[in-house]
């Protein structure tokens, strides 16, 4: 007998093991019953009573997951809808740059967008199409939306809250990549810039894929002369027009030239 195993034995069944049990058929099984595990019981789950319980399962759930498959360090790209055609192409040429030039770093990079159709699956091709892993973080909404083909399956994750979702975005961020969009876009690139701004996070680079796009809808100098942000503020971003020029602003900021990246990893922020 293996002594040393009866002492480190499981003491209770697991949750698991519990929820496996074949249930009989008694007067509390029906659809009414409060017989079931409290784990186990969906309608219990879905009460208003505990978002905050699922709140913390949406936040969990993806957390976990990345965990076990090794993900680190993560490059966001935000956009909804593809604007213009030449940005889908330069979004999948820099999915596949970063893959494929991080592939031996010791923390590789890995492309992460909201998981939908246009500048989104272009950055998950991107990284599909050159054999690397990407993530998908979708979110339910009145419209279907599906997620687009080319995520990796299991870093395909569904939200239900868009704060969680943002988390999620930055938690593993090094860098933030903006390509012109709509609502959803602006609401993700604010977000980062201003908790940047107010120490909330740590700095990371912000890069506006086209100059002309983002500077016809945003007035940048005008919200420096009306005092609304500091001069210092416009450093919290960069324009961009090519995956290349993108790319080699990151190697910049990161030394990823190098055999080792000296400024070490990005750690999760929980």
């Amino acid at each position: 007998m293996n002594k040393r195993s009866d002492l480190t034995a499981r003491n209770f069944p697991s949750a698991q093991q519990e929820a496996g049990k074949a249930v009989p058929q008694t007067n509390y099984d029906g659809p009414e019953s409060a017989y079931r595990l409290a784990f186990t019981d969906t309608d219990f789950l879905l009460r208003q009573e505990l978002r905050p319980v699922r709140m913390q399962l949406e936040l969990l759930k993806p957390e976990m997951q990345q965990q076990e498959l090794g993900i680190e360090s993560t490059l966001a790209i935000a956009n909804r809808h593809l604007v213009m055609s030449r940005y889908y192409e330069e979004a999948r040429r820099f999915a596949e740059i970063v893959t494929t030039r991080s592939r031996s770093m010791t923390t590789p990079l890995y492309v992460v967008t909201g998981g939908g159709p246009g500048i989104m699956e272009a950055g998950n091709r991107g990284a599909f199409e050159v054999g690397g892993k990407s993530i998908g973080l979708n979110i339910v909404l009145p419209h279907e939306q599906a997620p687009n083909p080319y995520i990796t399956p299991e870093l395909c994750f569904q939200f239900h809250y868009f704060g969680l979702r943002k988390m999620h975005f930055l938690m593993r961020s090094i860098g933030l990549v903006c390509f012109p969009g709509g609502f959803g876009t602006l609401d993700e690139m604010f977000e980062v810039m201003t908790l940047m701004q107010t120490g909330k996070c740590r700095r990371r680079p912000i890069l506006l894929f086209g100059k002309e796009f983002w500077t016809k809808l945003i007035n940048f100098d005008w919200l420096v002369e009306t005092g609304m942000i500091s001069e210092l503020d416009l450093q919290l971003f960069k324009f961009v027009e090519t995956a290349e020029e993108a790319w080699d602003i990151l190697d910049a900021e990161y030394g990823f030239s190098l055999q080792e990246n000296e400024k070490g990893g990005a750690s999760a922020d929980i």
